[in-house]
């Protein structure tokens, strides 16, 4: 999770995070996101909203993007970089989707938390940032 410029760890506990309750999903070939679905239905999170970004989706904000109807742009072709934004779950609810994640073997991706800031941001914005930051951490990783 990113504040202010810099990371901080995310805690396990009930607080619930920044935003409204969604998952913003990004650049999933069409037959894995069927598979994302059961993954949040299997650890019970099928109450939360999926939004799934469409390559047209580039230029709206991240904010109004978490706010359409669940499952929207299922169908649409997503070509950007994989990636999950969490809004507005709980500290344990991130842990429990990140572990399952693992668990089940998925392609790696980025996740990111949504913020006050990213929230404001184009989509395509923040996915360049968010692939910039991979990038740092991987070549920090690597020295």
């Amino acid at each position: 999770m990113k504040h202010k410029g810099q990371f901080t760890k995310v805690e396990k506990s009930k607080k619930r995070m920044y935003g409204p309750r969604g998952l913003l999903v990004c650049g999933y070939l069409e037959e894995e996101r069927t598979d994302f679905l059961q993954l949040i239905e299997q650890i019970g999170l099928s109450g939360i909203r999926v939004v799934f970004a469409s390559t047209h989706d580039l230029g709206t904000s991240v904010g109004d993007l978490l706010t359409r109807e669940n499952k929207i742009g299922f169908e649409y072709p997503s070509d950007m970089p994989r990636a999950v934004v969490m809004s507005g779950l709980t500290q344990n609810e991130l842990h429990q989707l990140l572990a399952a994640y693992r668990k089940e073997g998925f392609l790696r991706q980025i996740w990111a938390t949504l913020t006050p800031v990213s929230e404001k941001w184009p989509l395509e914005n923040l996915l360049k940032e968010l692939q910039a930051e991979n990038k740092a951490m991987k070549n920090k990783r690597k020295k």
